[in-house]
């Protein structure tokens, strides 16, 4: 098999590991499945076959000296699955909290680069029979959407539908790219050509407008942010809530699936600030929101494809529609300020430079204290149906996020069914409990949802009044 080089945004993943000894930026999935849990030897052999079907993961890394080249995948000749696939057990009584604990213990440590770059955890001791595997896998190798889709091959009925295909690539969400028939006629050249060139000039102000807001947002300190150093250890918590009430809360107020989800961590965030007494501004909130780039039919290529945004969520809002509603104004806003069409831009011209340039500038960059984003929040959409492994139905579906350069709380949100799940990872030292956070983001889904149930019950009460009257 050829080989093939790591991406600028790819290899950045390593360099970020790389700056902080304390950093492993392995992205992961918790699965709950229904018993039995299997022998690990029929398991292994199950993971055997099916994980030759994604030749990702059976691929090492081989880097160059001196960062003179990207690092690329290569064929690991000495591949044997069972140095990937482990067993554990959940500690007494296990319950959630003792689970959550034993993920957050799998994900703080690195990966082994000598060998290809994921690991499968099984694990047993849960109560009625059920059991658990936790799925790591290097963030170089895929992001969010990928990850998920190699996850799917190795369900029982092989590829997937899920939530992904109804995304859109970034690219085209501002009226950018398509593309159609040159005409035949010269004077149609001349203006299809002015029109080009207030085009080319209109997105270059998006572009140069959105690199800056991203520069202002990561230099800019956030007062009394919960950002800083990180630790070795982590804590994991996870939380589901109804994806059937979120999408009638969507349907209510004409918001996005999103919106409601960084609506509830807004309120989480802001529940936990005031029990903690901090200061609440404006500007105490700047969330990452990652951005896909990757086209429906790409969902199974082995690599990531994102962009970025930094909008301030409306943490200083006291009212959860007034919050809502200022989520989806401001995410709207950021979706068409140049953003995301700036990161991705940056991303392609760093392909352009030599590999040692941009090693050596993420590197210093990751080891720079930043303090102007809080937090980092990542929507996977998961698969639209149940699952299965070996016969065992997945019940719940759980993501798990990395956290670096400062960032020690990481929230991801994956749909599973009907579930919309919220996956939350933070340092162990984080002065906001994971725990917290969790409880506060379903208290403030329940909030809207009980907005949603007032409206109806009003809206019901006035139509009864008009036809009695």
């Amino acid at each position: 098999m050829h080989s093939e080089k790591l991406t600028a945004l790819d290899a950045g993943f390593l360099e970020a590991e790389d700056a902080d000894p304390h950093v492993s930026m392995a992205i992961g999935a918790l699965a709950m499945l229904e018993g039995p849990c299997p022998q690990t030897e029929a398991f292994t052999a199950a993971m055997a076959e099916r994980i030759h079907q994604i030749p990702r993961c059976t691929q090492v890394l081989q880097a160059h000296g001196w960062d003179l080249e990207a690092p690329e995948w290569r064929k690991d000749e000495a591949f044997d699955v069972r140095h990937h696939v482990r067993r554990t057990a959940v500690p007494l009584p296990g319950d959630a909290r003792a689970l959550f604990g034993v993920v957050a213990e799998i994900m703080e440590r690195r990966l082994e680069r000598s060998r290809p770059l994921w690991e499968c955890w099984m694990i047993d001791g849960l109560p009625d029979g059920q059991w658990a595997i936790v799925i790591k896998i290097h963030h170089c190798m895929a992001d969010g959407i990928s990850a998920g889709a190699m996850l799917a091959d190795l369900c029982d009925r092989g590829p997937l539908e899920t939530f992904a295909t109804d995304l859109r690539p970034a690219v085209h969400a501002d009226g950018e790219g398509g593309s159609s028939l040159p005409s035949l006629n010269p004077l149609d050249w001349l203006n299809d050509g002015w029109h080009f060139s207030r085009a080319a000039v209109r997105t270059a102000v998006r572009v140069a407008t959105g690199a800056a807001q991203i520069a202002s947002g990561i230099v800019s300190p956030a007062p009394q942010s919960i950002t800083g150093p990180l630790s070795d250890l982590r804590r994991y918590a996870a939380v589901t809530v109804s994806l059937s009430d979120v999408r009638s809360v969507c349907q209510r107020f004409g918001v996005t699936v999103n919106d409601v989800a960084l609506a509830a961590i807004t309120d989480s965030v802001r529940s936990a600030m005031l029990q903690r007494g901090d200061e609440i501004s404006p500007n105490s909130l700047r969330t990452l929101v990652p951005v896909s780039l990757r086209a429906p039919d790409e969902l199974h290529v082995p690599d990531n494809r994102v962009s970025m945004m930094l909008p301030l969520l409306p943490v200083d809002l006291p009212d959860p529609l007034q919050r809502l509603q200022a989520v989806h104004e401001r995410m709207s806003v950021t979706k068409s300020s140049g953003q995301r069409s700036a990161g991705s831009l940056a991303v392609s011209m760093s392909n352009l430079l030599p590999f040692a340039v941009t090693a050596w500038a993420v590197r210093f960059l990751a080891r720079l204290p930043q303090h102007g984003i809080v937090t980092i929040a990542t929507n996977v959409p998961g698969p639209r149906q149940t699952v299965a492994i070996m016969g065992r139905t997945v019940l719940s579906l759980m993501p798990v996020p990395p956290i670096a350069v400062h960032l020690r709380i990481g929230i991801a949100i994956t749909s599973y069914v009907d579930d919309l799940v919220f996956g939350i990872i933070g340092d162990f030292d984080a002065p906001v409990d994971v725990d917290v956070l969790a409880a506060g983001i379903a208290d403030g889904v329940e909030r809207l949802v009980g907005l949603n149930a007032a409206c109806k019950r009003s809206r019901r009460i006035g139509n009864l009044v008009l036809l009695t009257s």
